[in-house]
């Protein structure tokens, strides 16, 4: 079966007691066993929930995995993945990712004994350079939060393979209607389910998918041990919006095509960033391991914070908010936002400057949208250089 026949039909057989079409919200806590030892494949709500069998089954499908978890967040899958690790255990991060994931790593892990090592992952050889003889892991994003760098799976999971590291690739931004790490090397995927997969902007939840028998085992350990599950409503949100991954994809990224070529060359505009345009330095690459090249586009805007803020303030359609792969466009200031928990010297270093501003490009008529941007851009005054 082909990717949108997979997303409506893989893990979601009708209810064999009634009937319904879709996936019943198992909302129980516990499961009646019929004797000591025996029963029907559930235990316990935290282990397991057939809701969240069908999610998990549905996910795995649509990245090519054997194997799929789900979570309360993506976060939460993120640090699922970071109990593989133990102290004295060694991480090598493309040094542009999700500010949420800095903080996890930086704030949180670090003080358990992990280290790591940021590293501009474009050039495979920063990677190679970073690898310590205790180096256990590699941690990917692509493309990038926020800037939208494109990072050469292929050639970095061959490396890793090589040295016997992990690869894990943070595909929240591409989806897996755009890209598919693990047919590229990879042997872990993570999504923030909240993104595309929901699609809707009414639910939080993350996954981790894998064809690593042994990785998923243990993955699934820590699952069950650490508990930072979804609930069968928000799995039951995330199977419903990803029925239509397929067609949204497709919508979203007609938009964002709009939105790019039409901020092209705008006095206003100081760069703009997305991987769908020759002008990227990565569009090849982007061509060559993604199926297109998804709705994020990041600008920055000339004037710094004081014109980002004006542009960002004045949009009517793109809702100033954090989160994104909604059906609804957002806008978001990724330094007072998504990346403030980035130290500001290492925020500027990396190219995340106070007037770079993301958006989200949803699925709403196209013309709408360039009108919008359109009518908050004329607010923004024409500089010939950035402040």
């Amino acid at each position: 079966m082909k990717f949108a026949t997979r997303a409506i039909h893989a893990g979601q057989e009708p209810d064999p007691t009634t009937g319904a079409i879709n996936v019943p919200i198992y909302q129980t806590s516990t499961y009646v066993q019929e004797e000591i030892g025996k029963h029907k494949g559930y235990e316990y709500a935290r282990t397991g929930n057939p809701t969240r069998t069908a999610l998990e089954a549905c996910l795995a499908s649509l990245e090519g995995a054997n194997h799929g978890l789900c979570f309360g967040s993506g976060l939460g899958a993120s640090m699922n993945i970071m109990h593989l690790l133990s102290a004295g255990d060694h991480v090598v991060v493309g040094d542009d990712v999700y500010g949420g994931t800095f903080r996890l790593f930086d704030k949180v892990l670090s003080r358990f004994g992990v280290t790591f090592s940021w590293v501009d992952a474009r050039d495979v050889k920063n990677i190679e350079k970073a690898i310590k003889p205790e180096t256990k892991m590699i941690w990917l994003e692509t493309p990038t939060n926020p800037l939208l760098q494109i990072i050469d799976i292929k050639a970095i999971t061959d490396l890793a393979k090589s040295k016997k590291i992990a690869t894990v690739v943070d595909n929240t931004f591409a989806s897996p209607y755009l890209q598919n790490p693990l047919a590229l090397g990879a042997d872990i995927v993570v999504h923030s389910a909240t993104k595309y997969l929901g699609g809707h902007s009414d639910v939080v939840g993350g996954a981790i998918l894998t064809s690593d028998e042994e990785m998923y085992e243990r993955l699934k350990f820590h699952q069950n041990a650490v508990g930072s599950v979804p609930g069968p409503m928000d799995c039951f949100l995330i199977l419903r919006g990803v029925k239509t991954l397929a067609v949204r994809m497709e919508a979203h990224q007609k938009n964002a095509m709009a939105i790019a070529k039409f901020l092209e060359n705008k006095p206003q505009i100081e760069r703009i960033i997305y991987p769908g345009l020759a002008a990227h330095p990565q569009h090849d690459l982007a061509k060559k391991q993604m199926n297109g090249f998804g709705a994020m586009v990041s600008i920055v805007v000339k004037g710094g914070l004081e014109n980002a803020n004006k542009f960002a303030s004045s949009t009517k359609l793109f809702a100033l908010a954090e989160s994104l792969g909604g059906v609804e466009s957002l806008i978001c200031h990724p330094v007072s936002m998504t990346h403030g928990s980035i130290p500001k010297e290492v925020r500027e270093a990396r190219g995340i400057v106070d007037g770079l501003v993301r958006l989200s490009v949803g699925i709403e008529d196209t013309d709408d949208l360039l009108a919008d941007v359109e009518q908050a851009l004329a607010k923004v005054p024409q500089l010939t250089e950035a402040k």
